[in-house]
């Protein structure tokens, strides 16, 4: 990875539980999502932890030249826009990231939190869709200082001074409830609200604060729930 020495010159992680994350195994890692670099800082805190971190992309960002390619032949997984897991190719790929014992970086949210306080809002059922089909962990993770670096939708990078990102690794997430029940729209709903409030915790230990009683809902503030709504 290229841009690695250039992150790690950029920013001190200073992780908290670090023990936590899984360093074999398949799992998924659920991690807040505030900033449009967040993608890169996670990956690579993962490969500094010993993980290369495979991650879930929207589709028509496998369509773009070269951009596309290197997705591919990096082993990152399209999905369709609204963070969908549902198509045949996503399902093939959580199965074969199974069969090599990978890791997959999957947002819940589906996109930038639309919280102006930069809290975690809704999620989606994607991450633990995959978790319970393929019977994986699901690990939470929760990170602050990114809008240091880059502010929500901003255009530039404020690489220096060297920024600091703090980062907090969650316990697997017990899902044995869930398992062996069919997987409709309110089972998954459920097992989604778990894994946002494992997430909100964290953040709010980071933080040192306490988050929104409820959660943040783009519908109920007549916001798209992709794409930049501050555009």
């Amino acid at each position: 990875m290229m841009i690695l020495p250039v992150i790690n010159l950029a920013v001190r992680y200073k992780v908290t539980d670090a023990a936590k994350f899984p360093r074999s195994g398949a799992f998924v890692m659920a991690p807040n999502h505030f900033s449009e670099i967040d993608p890169l800082l996670m990956g690579v805190m993962s490969w500094n932890m010993g993980r290369a971190p495979r991650f879930m992309a929207k589709a028509s960002v496998f369509k773009i030249p070269v951009i596309g390619w290197l997705l591919h032949k990096s082993g990152q997984i399209p999905v369709q826009r609204g963070g969908s897991v549902r198509g045949s190719e996503p399902v093939k790929a959580a199965e074969r990231l199974v069969e090599r014992g990978q890791m997959v970086v999957v947002y819940p949210e589906g996109s930038l939190t639309r919280d102006p306080a930069l809290w975690p809002m809704r999620g989606k059922t994607g991450a633990v869709r995959i978790a319970l089909e393929q019977g994986i962990p699901i690990v939470p993770v929760a990170h602050w200082g990114a809008q240091a670096i880059m502010p929500r939708y901003s255009k530039r990078l404020n690489l220096f001074p060297r920024k600091t990102v703090l980062v907090k690794i969650g316990d697997p997430l017990d899902l044995a409830q869930f398992r062996g029940r069919n997987l409709d729209p309110a089972t998954l709903n459920e097992a989604t609200m778990l894994v946002m409030a494992a997430i909100t915790q964290l953040l709010e230990d980071l933080r040192g604060e306490t988050a929104p009683s409820r959660r943040w809902n783009p519908t109920e503030h007549d916001q798209k729930e992709t794409g930049r709504f501050e555009a």
